[in-house]
């Protein structure tokens, strides 16, 4: 087999999708799994929609998702250059290359001419007009041209680019990773253009010379590329390159949640979800668009969700380290139908790697909020929150988010619980609950559980029908962590204060 070399191949046109990022992912463990190498190659010849910062954020995405880069933009190589707008004069010397041997051209065509060709098809019934083996006959090109003519154009600088000679009746095959055999005829590819008139190259022609040259080995990618498959293996064969193709795989697309369609920036946003892994600022507009890290997504919950969409390992495991998946992952595995973008899935990941961690690191993030809010707390109340709240967070934000009660005392209380549960029974023992509790010496879960035993037998009330009463006047919510831990952590006088101000404010209401 030969030496594994993968590349993601990315344009900074904008911030990465996160449909970009499990492409990355796929080539990254394919080159882990064969100690391969993992190339970032930047393919920005579209110089139209060049977006500043694009690059930079590319790299700072790969790097927090975990996926390192052995060769390529930012860490170098024997490839050099690794930016296509820096290879210019190569593709040129690969592009004369098929001209002389017949299998490119020069073409002069004006828009308006390009234009007027369209119409006559569109008149004559053609659905699809294509600049092809049958149309290229009647415009101003290199084959209708004579030899004059043509050098005559290229010494005036008239503008032209290069096109690709397009077989007429020829069958092109690929076997393609995920999607086995995949054939095309020759008459339903038109003669894209190679080179453009501003002298870079399109993507087709810059991609498989840098494929090549670079010796790559898999081209792993999205599924909107698997109609130019068969150009390219078009380009290898004319090129005399043809043994050195690298095999193919192309993705299932990320669909919308529901399946409908294919996921988009639009989709997300009206869905409540990231779509980008990094908070991105579009220079353009100053629209600010909330990354996966920002919302409080672990990197190594994202790619494990990352990786199940479109692949599966064949058991019944779903949790996996990046290592383990190195260890796991095979293009055989991947399917050929577009997977749906789940949010709430990649949301049990991220709960289930928070629980995974331990009560010092999840304190950390509890202990970084309070420091925002300038909120003073000790490591040891930290520790019991966390402990208290682990299995009930999905990010590492709810720890302040959904456990203000730990700090703040409620002044507004669940209407829901007070009209169903605040009643006599629960104001007799919440008052004699809240005396009892003040006598006490020492105060823990157990202790305060023990007591409200006492309190209400002694009451002749059963403690389920008011527990819900006493937990909205400790934190003004009527479900949460388990309460007895959380009067524990506030104390013995701020559980006093709390029901006393309870009793007084909820009575008030309800008169």
């Amino acid at each position: 087999m030969r030496d594994v070399r993968v590349r993601f191949a990315p344009s900074p046109t904008g911030a990465l999708h996160i449909g970009g990022v499990r492409t990355a992912l796929y080539n990254y463990l394919l080159a882990r799994q064969h100690n391969g190498t993992m190339i970032l190659r930047v393919e920005d010849t579209d110089q139209n929609r060049f977006v500043p910062g694009a690059e930079e954020y590319i790299q700072k995405s790969l790097e927090w998702v975990g996926i390192k880069i052995d060769e390529g933009v930012g860490v170098g190589g024997p490839h050099a250059p690794y930016r296509q707008s820096e290879r210019t004069a190569i593709y040129m010397q690969y592009a004369k290359q098929l001209i002389d041997a017949g299998h490119a051209y020069y073409a002069f065509d004006t828009e308006q001419e390009l234009e007027a060709m369209r119409e006559r098809l569109k008149l004559a019934g053609v659905p699809t007009p294509q600049y092809n083996s049958i149309t290229r006959t009647q415009m101003r090109n290199s084959l209708t041209l004579s030899e004059d003519e043509v050098k005559k154009l290229l010494e005036d600088k008239v503008p032209h680019v290069i096109r690709l000679k397009v077989p007429r009746k020829e069958e092109i095959r690929l076997n393609d990773l995920i999607r086995g055999w995949v054939m095309v005829h020759s008459s339903q590819i038109d003669d894209k253009v190679l080179m453009k008139s501003d002298g870079l190259p399109t993507y087709h022609l810059a991609n498989v010379v840098d494929d090549y040259l670079m010796k790559i080995s898999h081209v792993i990618r999205g599924e909107e590329w698997l109609p130019s498959a068969p150009l390219h293996v078009l380009l290898y064969k004319f090129l005399g390159w043809e043994n050195e193709m690298p095999q193919f795989a192309h993705l299932p697309l990320l669909l919308k949640p529901d399946g409908n369609g294919k996921l988009s920036k639009r989709d997300a946003d009206q869905l409540g979800f990231p779509i980008f892994p990094l908070t991105w600022k579009d220079p353009a507009t100053g629209d600010v668009a909330v990354g996966y890290k920002e919302a409080g997504y672990l990197p190594e919950a994202l790619i494990n969700f990352l990786a199940f969409l479109g692949w599966n390992p064949g058991t019944t495991q779903e949790l996996f380290s990046m290592d383990e998946l190195i260890k796991t992952f095979s293009i055989e595995r991947i399917g050929k139908a577009g997977t749906k973008f789940d949010i709430l899935k990649a949301q049990w990941f991220n709960q289930q790697y928070l629980r995974a961690k331990s009560d010092e690191e999840l304190a950390s993030y509890l202990l970084d909020a309070l420091k925002n809010e300038g909120i003073a707390c000790t490591q040891d109340k930290a520790l019991k929150i966390a402990a208290v709240m682990r299995e009930r967070v999905t990010f590492p934000k709810d720890f302040w988010e959904q456990g203000k009660f730990f700090f703040h005392a409620p002044k507004a209380f669940d209407e829901n619980v007070v009209s169903k549960k605040w009643n006599d029974d629960a104001v007799k023992v919440l008052t004699a609950y809240k005396d009892a509790v003040a006598a006490l010496p020492d105060f823990d879960a157990t202790i305060a559980k023990t007591t409200l035993e006492q309190v209400t037998a002694n009451l002749g009330i059963g403690t389920g029908k008011i527990l819900q009463a006493l937990r909205v006047s400790i934190t003004g919510a009527g479900g949460g962590p388990d309460l007895m831990m959380i009067m524990e952590i506030i104390g013995k006088d701020e559980v006093v204060n709390r029901i006393e101000y309870a009793l007084q404010t909820i009575k008030v209401k309800v008169a």
